[in-house]
Parts: structure tokens; C-alpha cells; sequence
């Protein structure tokens, strides 16, 4: 029979026994909000939850994927239609009292999977308040950053390499057309890039961004919702990426597991 991997599938004896087995419990994390008149709204859920499915089936012995937290920061994409936000505090109150809850039950390791640029900080600050107030080690990524996938999407890119690969973009674009090609209206995608680089300010998921972070309004950096160039999409690509992006969460876990977890020491 095969091993349970979904903690929404599980009885609660079969959770006892994946927590008794050493396992890293995995919370994919997103939002929803507008991509582009071409993608569905539930982008960065269905693409980091998928990620994050196909990585635990993959590990299936020695990881558990927790049902999505569906909803994250978006307040600066509420000028199109769509976006459903909540607040910081929420997130992270909601975040770390998820993470509380499955280090109570014996996970002792457990991997953030984000899927929505803004939430960044905030599942950073989830990991890092988790593992101060439990006993289990908590880590974030975004799935996009995880190990080889850069280096794929770089071989793959045909957009400009600052900001070609952003949002709603060739690589999101991309991923969308491997998993739900009949969602993607490709005929109405447009190559926007209005994010306007600078000398310390740039910003595209595959290329990284530079020294000064900010986000301003979405309305005032794009008039369609994209930012990259979702014409260049295709689903040869987002086969390719979703493959390095399960392999790279796959390689995440099992260096999480490999970690030694040692006692903290009060010095006072």
C-alpha cells in the first residue's frame, strides 16, 4: 500500500505515526490575484501547491503536504479585480499558530513553500518565530528559488533577463500551460514590462532582485497586470521548470532532514 503523503487524507493515528517517522511537514503558501488578462487569478496557489504535491508524492516516506494556506498579502494588487488579501499580522499569526500546531503533534521539521513574491518576508518571519516558539526547526523558500530551478529557467529564457521572468510572465505563463493548458487564454497575453529598473532597484524571480526592495501600487506599474513576457510561454518550458522545481523542494527536505537539531543552552 502505498505511504500517505497528504495530511488532509490522514487519520489521526496515521498523522501520529508520519510524525514518529521523522518527516518534513510541508505548507505551501500563496494568494490569490490577478495575472494578466491570460491567467486565472489562483496562480501562485496552483502553481506552488502543485510543486509542492508533486515533491511530497515524490518523498512520499519521509514528508507531508499540508493543505495551502489559500490567502496572502496582496493589498497592492486591489486595483484589478480578483486579488483577495488579508492582513501581515493575520498571515503571520495564522502561519506560526499552523506551524505550533504541527510541531505539537511531533513534526519536528517543517518546510514553508511560498508561491507569492510578497508573502516573502512574512514566511520568513513564520519559520523564524516557529522555531523560537517550538521545538521543531522551521525553513521558508520560494519555489521559484529552490535548488536548480534558476539555472533551468535561464536555459529556457527567451524574455528580456530583467523582469522578463516577474509575474504572469514566461515562467509563471509557462507552468500554467504544463498543468491547465485549458485555462491560459494565450491569445490574450501581452509582454508588459513597466517595473522600471534603476541604478539599485530591479526585480525578476529567475535573475534575483537588486539592493532596494520595494512595492509599489500594481496599477501604477502595469496597465494589463503583467509584468515579464508571457509570449514566450510555452509547455515544454513549464514541464521542464515544474521538474527542477519538485527535484529542488525534494533536495530541501532532505537536507532539512539530514540536519542535526541540537539543544538550545541558557547562558544566564
Amino acid at each position: 500500500m502505498a505511504q500517505k503523503y497528504r495530511y488532509g487524507e490522514m487519520t489521526w493515528p496515521e498523522v501520529r505515526e508520519a510524525a514518529a517517522r521523522k518527516c518534513v511537514a510541508i505548507v505551501p503558501i500563496a494568494t490569490l490575484e490577478d495575472h494578466g488578462s491570460h491567467l486565472p487569478i489562483d496562480t501562485d496557489l496552483l502553481l506552488c501547491a502543485t510543486v509542492c504535491e508533486l515533491a511530497a508524492a515524490r518523498a512520499s516516506d519521509r514528508t507531508v503536504v499540508v493543505p495551502a494556506i489559500n490567502h496572502g498579502y496582496s493589498p497592492h494588487h486591489l486595483d484589478f479585480p480578483g486579488a483577495l488579501t488579508i492582513g501581515p499580522h493575520t498571515l503571520i499569526d495564522y502561519g506560526v499558530d499552523l506551524c505550533k500546531s504541527l510541531a505539537h503533534h511531533g513534526f519536528k521539521r517543517i518546510l514553508i513553500v511560498n508561491g507569492h513574491g510578497s508573502n516573502t518576508p512574512f514566511a520568513e518571519i513564520i519559520a523564524r518565530l516557529a522555531t523560537v516558539h517550538t521545538d521543531a526547526l522551521a525553513a521558508s523558500v520560494n519555489y521559484w528559488a529552490a535548488p536548480g530551478v534558476r539555472k533551468t529557467a535561464e536555459g529556457l529564457r527567451e524574455s528580456e533577463r530583467i523582469g522578463g521572468m516577474n509575474h504572469a510572465c514566461e515562467f509563471e505563463t509557462s507552468l500554467y500551460l504544463a498543468l491547465r493548458p485549458d485555462l491560459v487564454q494565450m491569445e490574450r497575453a501581452v509582454a508588459e514590462l513597466g517595473h522600471r529598473p534603476s541604478k539599485n532597484y530591479w526585480t525578476d524571480l529567475v535573475a534575483g532582485d537588486g539592493p532596494l526592495a520595494m512595492m509599489e501600487h500594481w496599477s501604477a506599474l502595469s496597465e494589463s497586470g503583467v509584468m515579464g513576457d508571457p509570449t514566450k510561454a510555452s509547455a515544454q518550458k513549464g514541464r521542464a521548470l515544474l521538474e527542477s522545481a519538485v527535484a529542488g523542494i525534494v533536495e530541501l527536505v532532505d537536507e532539512l532532514l539530514a540536519r542535526e537539531l541540537r539543544p538550545r543552552k541558557d547562558h544566564h
